[in-house]
């Protein structure tokens, strides 16, 4: 969900807030019993072939984006071209596209888009955490043991930390190796382009709210939760990480 919750804050909510249960609810005609089972953590934005100065830049751009975020740059003006991530080198190559989002320094590398453009931006507004999902037959989840159970949750939410942890650890590697290439250009997108999509994310989000009562429901949820979690955050890990910056300067 775009300006959503993070990597943590999702788990909480879904673990402790009352996600798990939501979710469950959105699965159940399609006969899943769903499991958050690996955890990307906050994305960059994407990879640009030019410099992207405010939201004016997005009309007419050509750019490759799934999910919400594709609807928000689309609002911006953006021309969203949904293709798969084994294709997105290619279009760049072919001029297909002017900007993709894919994940992080890691897997972006490996996928070679730090070899088809020069501006990575950030934040990834977009997609503050990337969830996927362990779906398994709910009938079948339904005649396993509690024992039973308990086990496949317990391996699912050690994937969730496991994945999280090597994505933070090798994103870490592989930006040194981008900041010290002298043709990336790493920047942050401008106040004022973070606030149109941040208004834009809010007009998205409450038209899709609006489309039936089990949406309105999920989305009350999760912005409940997140205004919450918000709070605690601005406290402890923000207060914390802006006190860190005083003892670099």
């Amino acid at each position: 969900m775009p300006f959503g919750l993070t990597a943590d804050e999702l788990a909480a909510w879904v673990y402790f807030g009352g996600g798990q249960e939501l979710w469950d609810e959105v699965d159940a005609p399609f006969n899943i019993k769903p499991l958050m089972a690996t955890q990307t953590g906050t994305q960059m934005a994407g990879w640009f072939t030019k410099e992207i100065n405010g939201p004016q830049d997005y009309k007419g751009l050509r750019y490759r984006m799934p999910g919400l975020g594709a609807e928000v740059v689309r609002r911006m003006g953006a021309t969203v071209v949904t293709i798969p991530g084994g294709e997105i080198v290619r279009a760049f190559q072919s001029g297909a596209i002017d900007g993709a989002e894919w994940i992080g320094p890691w897997p972006d590398m490996d996928l070679g888009l730090d070899k088809v453009a020069d501006y990575y931006y950030h934040p990834g507004f977009h997609e503050p955490s990337s969830n996927l999902t362990l779906g398994i037959n709910k009938t079948l989840w339904d005649g396993l043991t509690p024992s039973e159970r308990a086990l496949i949750e317990a391996a699912a939410q050690a994937e969730v930390s496991q994945s999280l942890a090597e994505f933070n650890a090798k994103n870490v590697k592989w930006l040194k190796v981008l900041r010290a290439d002298k043709r990336i250009k790493i920047r942050r997108f401008s106040d004022e382009l973070l606030k149109v999509a941040a208004k834009l994310s809010q007009e998205v989000l409450a038209d899709l709210a609006a489309k039936d009562p089990l949406t309105r429901k999920v989305y009350e949820s999760y912005t409940t939760f997140l205004a919450g979690i918000m709070d605690w955050g601005e406290l402890s890990e923000t207060g914390y990480r802006n006190t860190r910056l005083l003892a670099l300067a």
